[in-house]
């Protein structure tokens, strides 16, 4: 049985990382590199960004992201950044300005170089490109033909960022190890048609051991701007394990739970990670794991301020049943769901959401759960 792995060529990480994006792009053979940044990132990141470059002799265009990432808006940048002739795109900024950068490498049959501004998510090793619609829902999927050739994680940056975006990154990374697990026993495949190889679920696994010992202790950290040793564990461990566990390992009920949560306008203005972090306990209870195991999980929720109940993802009140059953049909319906062993349905999906928003409530009241 074929199994199929992707990685990132070079994988950078430590503070000044950026300092370095000259240096390495050279190394690597480029030497007109097209920028797409974001306003937010415009004067915090990318100055450093370009003397480096620029050191290197290398002839650089910048291209501003608009923010939001549709057909429309990609299809602009890809203009403009063609109209620099780069042999090589650089995305400096968040996720969407990643998925861009990714967007428009893809288009032109270059390769990618991405430096995230923020650990919110795992897209920056990945090949996927999600591509939204003019609500900023998720409307399509795209793939690079290989994984990004570099990626530079400035932790210097990472840490000056808002600490909500390190907590979303952690909700997202946390779930990997549950899902690549379940991805595996119920025969699931990855986002290269395969079924996980071991390595890609040790990897996740690993992910997942790094975020219960040193999640707490790194947030708090990041929270006064300091980059420690458990800040730059954390960081590798949601950006990079992450983005290899998801890629390699597969995706399950945690990351389907997010069609659901969007389907409800009151839980729908979420982060990505804060989703999914709702997302993975849920999981965890619906595969009936024991009390200790969801307790550690919560503590790290609670700690971070990602979701554990409803009324965290913005519900107010006692959820209906119809908006319980809104939330549970396009869980279903979507693929990931049918990564779990056993099957998931409709009954086990909505006992385990009402009894983790109980849960939820009582470990974020003192109570005995």
């Amino acid at each position: 049985m074929l199994k199929t792995m992707g990685f990132p060529s070079r994988y950078m990480q430590g503070p000044g990382a950026l300092e370095q994006a000259g240096q390495l792009l050279g190394e690597l053979g480029f030497s007109r590199p097209a920028l797409l940044c974001d306003d937010t990132v415009h004067k915090v990141a990318l100055p450093g960004l370009l003397q480096s470059l620029d050191a290197a002799g290398h002839d650089s265009g910048v291209i501003r992201f608009p923010g939001e990432i549709n057909l429309e808006t990609v299809s602009d940048c890809n203009h403009r950044i063609g109209q620099h002739r780069p042999d090589v795109v650089l995305g400096l900024g968040g996720g969407k300005t990643v998925d861009a950068a990714k967007a428009a490498a893809a288009n032109l049959g270059i390769p990618v170089v991405i430096a995230p501004t923020v650990a919110s998510n795992d897209a920056p090793t990945s090949r996927l490109i999600v591509i939204n619609d003019t609500s900023s829902k998720p409307a399509r999927i795209d793939f690079l033909t290989l994984n990004p050739m570099a990626v530079l994680v400035d932790t210097r940056i990472i840490v000056a960022a808002p600490p909500r975006f390190f907590a979303a990154g952690i909700g997202d990374a946390i779930s990997k190890s549950l899902e690549a697990r379940q991805c595996a026993a119920s025969g699931g495949v990855n986002f290269f048609g395969t079924p996980p190889s071991a390595t890609a679920v040790m990897l996740a696994d690993q992910c997942y051991q790094i975020i219960l010992r040193h999640a707490t202790g790194a947030f708090d950290s990041v929270c006064r701007q300091d980059i420690t040793a458990e800040v730059e564990d954390l960081v590798e461990a949601t950006v990079l394990l992450s983005g290899l566990g998801f890629e390699n390992g597969g995706l399950s009920l945690a990351h389907a739970l997010i069609r659901g949560i969007t389907s409800i306008p009151a839980t729908s203005r979420n982060l990505h990670g804060e989703m999914v972090a709702f997302g993975a306990l849920v999981q965890t209870v619906v595969e009936g794991r024991s009390q200790q195991e969801i307790d550690q999980l919560l503590t790290v929720l609670v700690h971070v301020g990602l979701p554990t109940t409803f009324a965290d993802l913005g519900y107010e009140g006692v959820i209906s049943e119809a908006d319980l059953d809104r939330m549970i049909a396009p869980t279903l319906a979507h693929t990931y769901a049918a990564n779990m062993r056993p099957a998931l349905t409709r009954d086990a999906l909505r006992s385990g959401l009402l009894k983790t928003n109980e849960l939820g409530t009582a470990f974020g009241l003192g109570q005995p759960a």
